[in-house]
């Protein structure tokens, strides 16, 4: 049996191009926001912190270049504010803009409030909007056609902070403080900003033929390497560091706040599970044929339904929880491999991020195979580590490679088209650079690991092509 719109689900089956989907979209990114906002109490009182406040100031006041984690600088609570609230505001776009919601709308909305874990803040996220939202004025162009476009614009970020708070050694005394300059500064890169990036991302997507699903990655990586070093280099300007964060009851913590944010996510993505049951009438019809799917240029929202793409976010993200916890626990496993991390908060803002795409091609099967490419560069390094009398550098759980598969998982479109060898091959490329791009932006574009994506993309495709290795799959064909 071919697929066919025969798979949407029994509730959407009639309105899921009409008004349902972009309802249920729109209510349920507003659900997320609302459960980030009633995890803060409980998270004053599960870690005891009476800095509430102060945290926040932190989190907004603080140059956030790659990786800075918030649950270090303001603490959990904080942490998840500072989420909330940048997430509650793209809902109120999402809202006031009047656009139909789509998979590409929640995609934006996802990235937004999972670097609201590690870099991203309800300051630094304006001037770009606002960019692209000037942008739209200018060239009479519909805001509303251009809101995924805003909010994936924010990954520019850190450069907002870093304009703001301590570029060319505005800061007084070497600690960051905010002046008339640096916000004039700021403002205006935003604002540019968002007259560069509708621009590129439509070149960019051709470059890798929508094999990257996280194209915005690509093209604001591009950009933040021409910025970061006209900014920087060529006017030899002090290159920014990480803030030196000290937080020893933090730090203390083995695996972070590893039992809060397992419990947080569990019922997040149980409690996604759960509508998508009950809005596909009480079953998982569909699923199936999804799972089935190779995920390349098939949008799941349009093709399955609405109440099915929750029904993947929700096994989908219960997979990547199981994937954490299982990389956690190698270094007891294997003492030869160093100490990771645990729930930092860049592991749990790329915990969202990785389910970006859940409604627009990124399933379980599919995804696996990334997944194998960085264990399989992980085997490789420790054969030749062990063989050589070497320190092996890294585990799984090492920060970077955490936050490399998350994005590396926008390649399960090479496995879900060229099949699951061609996918750990993928895997296995983006995790050889994924430690490596974020020098080339100085460490200030937030999606760098969609970057990291579309490079390899670009490189595997054209050896793909050369060796005239064709695709086994094709959603139009493949048995169900």
């Amino acid at each position: 049996m071919s697929t066919n719109h025969t798979h949407i689900s029994a509730y959407d089956a009639e309105v899921h191009h009409g008004k349902s989907a972009p309802r249920i979209i729109a209510l349920y990114t507003t659900y997320l926001s609302l459960f980030f906002f009633l995890a803060v109490p409980v998270a004053v009182w599960v870690t005891g912190e009476t800095d509430f406040w102060g945290g926040v100031l932190r989190i907004l006041t603080t140059p956030s270049k790659l990786v800075t984690d918030y649950f270090a600088l303001g603490g959990l609570a904080a942490t998840l504010f500072n989420t909330a609230v940048c997430g509650y505001f793209c809902n109120w776009i999402i809202w006031l803009s009047r656009i139909k919601s789509n998979a590409t709308t929640l995609a934006a909305y996802l990235l937004v409030v999972a670097h609201g874990f590690y870099g991203l803040n309800f300051l630094t996220m304006w001037p770009p909007l606002l960019g692209v939202l000037l942008f739209c004025r200018m060239t009479r162009r519909r805001f509303r056609d251009n809101v995924h476009v805003a909010m994936f614009s924010t990954a520019l970020g850190p450069f907002i902070g870093e304009l703001m708070f301590r570029y060319m050694g505005i800061a007084s005394g070497g600690e960051p403080r905010i002046t008339v300059f640096g916000v004039i500064l700021a403002i205006v890169f935003g604002l540019a900003a968002g007259f560069v990036v509708p621009a590129l991302l439509p070149g960019t997507t051709s470059m890798h033929r929508g094999f990257n699903m996280y194209k915005a990655g690509l093209a604001i990586g591009i950009m933040g390497i021409f910025a970061y070093a006209f900014l920087y280099r060529t006017l030899g300007v002090e290159e920014p560091t990480v803030v030196e964060i000290t937080n020893e009851a933090y730090y203390a913590l083995p695996y972070a706040y590893r039992g809060f944010m397992n419990v947080f996510f569990l019922l997040l993505f149980l409690s996604t599970l759960l509508m998508g049951y009950l809005f596909n009438r009480g079953s998982f019809r569909g699923y199936l044929h999804l799972l089935r799917s190779t995920g390349y240029g098939v949008d799941f929202l349009d093709k399955f339904g609405t109440p099915v793409c929750l029904i993947n976010f929700g096994v989908y993200g219960l997979c990547l929880l199981g994937y954490l916890n299982l990389i956690f626990i190698l270094p007891e496993l294997f003492p030869f491999l160093p100490q990771g991390v645990g729930f930092t908060g860049a592991t749990a803002g790329v915990l969202i991020a990785a389910l970006t795409f859940a409604a627009d091609g990124q399933q379980p099967r599919t995804v696996a195979p990334i997944a194998l490419g960085y264990v399989l560069l992980l085997a490789v390094t420790v054969a030749i580590c062990l063989l050589s009398g070497r320190e092996v550098p890294f585990t799984l759980s090492t920060q970077g490679y955490i936050n490399g598969f998350a994005f590396a998982t926008g390649l399960c479109t090479f496995s879900g088209k060229y099949g699951a060898k061609i996918g750990v091959l993928a895997g296995f490329l983006s995790a050889v650079i994924c430690t490596s791009t974020a020098a080339m932006h100085g460490g200030l574009v937030l999606y760098n690991g969609g970057f990291n994506a579309g490079l390899t993309a670009l490189v595997l495709l054209p050896v793909l092509d050369f060796y005239k290795i064709q695709p086994k799959f094709d959603d139009d064909t493949r048995e169900c």
